[in-house]
């Protein structure tokens, strides 16, 4: 298995960073690298999100866990391989809270290509942190 882990630090409100989070539509807004997201029913365990990157490609996701306000997570089965990302926010001393995306690679060829694709599917995990972050503040 594959992990790598980025967080931010915001004194916005759990409530408004999982406000951010839900309105998958508006990801485009705080995530440079998509031209547009959709979401498929409700921001829920089940329910899919499709992002269509700048360039074309298109990445689908299910959602395996939804907590409000705490955390949610998606998974894209590419196959040979499971890339599950957790979104979590973790409560610190004088009303702020760490925004944290994990990211984990597992399956029967984890060891040969997530060493490849997980540097290039998390390199903007701390750009997108840091415009949620921005986003979730104003």
């Amino acid at each position: 298995m594959w992990t790598t882990e980025h967080s931010a630090e915001t004194m916005a409100a759990p409530e408004v960073v999982w406000r951010v989070w839900s309105e998958v539509e508006r990801w485009p807004e705080w995530n440079a690298d998509l031209e547009r997201a959709e979401l498929s029913g409700p921001f829920a365990m089940g329910s899919t999100i499709t992002m269509y990157q700048r360039g074309g490609d298109m990445i689908e996701l299910r959602i395996a866990e939804a907590v409000e306000p705490e955390r949610f997570v998606d998974e894209a089965d590419l196959g040979d391989v499971v890339v599950r990302t957790t979104h979590r926010l973790e409560l610190l001393e004088g009303d702020r809270a760490r925004v944290i995306s994990r990211m984990e690679i597992s399956g029967p060829q984890a060891d040969s290509v997530a060493p490849q694709i997980g540097p290039e599917l998390s390199a903007d995990f701390p750009q997108v942190l840091s415009a949620l972050v921005e986003r979730a503040e104003r």
